[in-house]
Order: structure tokens, then C-alpha cells, then sequence
């Protein structure tokens, strides 16, 4: 495998299994993902350390139900920015990054607005405190427009690995 991240990594049958089942259930352990990838532990492990050190595994995370946490508002809002500039986009961008309730910020191009964020919050009070105590307060925020997700349909986290050869 390659390790640099400007090239792509030939990924072969076994690196795809070993991803697709780490993507469904990243805490298995080691002789569990190899028994069902039908690979003794040894190799198995030294693929997964290969993947890793190629920088295709990121890491392992748990996934946590935001409702039993009593998060249950997500919103996704829509950002304009007052000055298209690196450093007007670096400004907002390391502010926002300070915030625990961003899950998700992209900046994008082909809509009015610059940025878009996904927020989780307990409750409309306190997206509102976020909003005007964070958001609005962020030097360059010119506009923000504010969609409240009603329920989640697909939220996923894996990769379509059907791609990969």
C-alpha cells in the first residue's frame, strides 16, 4: 500500500471487507474481524495496522444516541460571510471550531451562503443562546438562515466502498 495522501491506495477484496465491517462496527476485536473475514489474527492485524498507517483508518469512534442524552434539535444552518477572504474564512472557521455543538462544518460554493453547519442542541433556548451568543458573534457573520431537521432519515458515517476495485 502507498502512504502518501496525495495518492490512492489499491485497496484488494480482504482491505475491503476489513473496512466495510470496522465502518458497521468499529469495536470488534481483532480475532472477531478476522474470523469473518476469514484470515487468521496475525495478518489480519498487520492489515489493519497497514490501513492505518496509510492514513485510510482515521480512528475508531463510538457512535452515542443524541436523544437518550436529551439532544434531540438538530439544525442545520446556512452562514453568509460580509468578506469572501482567507483570512475572514480562517477567523470563522477556528471560532467554530471551539464550538461543541458543531458536528459538521463545510464551506461550499453554489448557494447564497458560504458555510453550512450541522448543530445539535437539547432545545430551541438553547439554539437560540448559541445562535446570538456564538454564531452572530463571530466577526464577518453577515447572514444566517436556520433549518430545523424534523427527523433523521439516513445518517450514516460510512463510506461507499463499492467504488474500490
Amino acid at each position: 500500500m502507498a502512504k502518501s495522501d496525495s495518492e490512492l491506495v489499491h485497496i484488494d477484496r480482504i482491505d475491503r471487507q476489513i473496512l466495510e465491517h470496522l465502518q458497521r462496527d468499529g469495536g470488534l476485536t481483532n480475532q472477531q474481524l478476522a474470523e469473518r473475514v476469514g484470515l487468521s489474527p496475525s495478518p489480519c492485524s498487520r492489515r489493519v495496522k497497514a490501513l492505518e498507517e496509510a492514513g485510510i483508518i482515521l480512528g475508531r469512534k463510538t457512535l452515542l444516541e443524541r436523544r437518550k442524552l436529551g439532544l434531540s434539535l438538530t439544525v442545520i444552518l446556512q452562514i453568509g460571510m460580509d468578506r469572501h477572504t482567507p483570512e475572514r474564512f480562517q477567523e470563522f472557521e477556528e471560532q467554530v471550531a471551539t464550538c461543541p455543538e458543531v458536528q459538521e462544518l463545510y464551506l461550499i460554493t453554489g448557494q447564497q451562503a458560504d458555510y453550512i453547519l450541522k448543530v445539535v442542541v437539547p432545545d430551541m433556548e438553547h439554539y437560540q443562546q448559541f445562535l446570538l451568543n456564538k454564531i452572530t458573534r463571530i466577526t464577518g457573520v453577515s447572514g444566517v438562515h436556520s433549518s430545523f431537521v424534523l427527523r433523521r432519515v439516513i445518517d450514516s458515517t460510512a463510506l461507499p466502498l463499492g467504488y474500490l476495485s
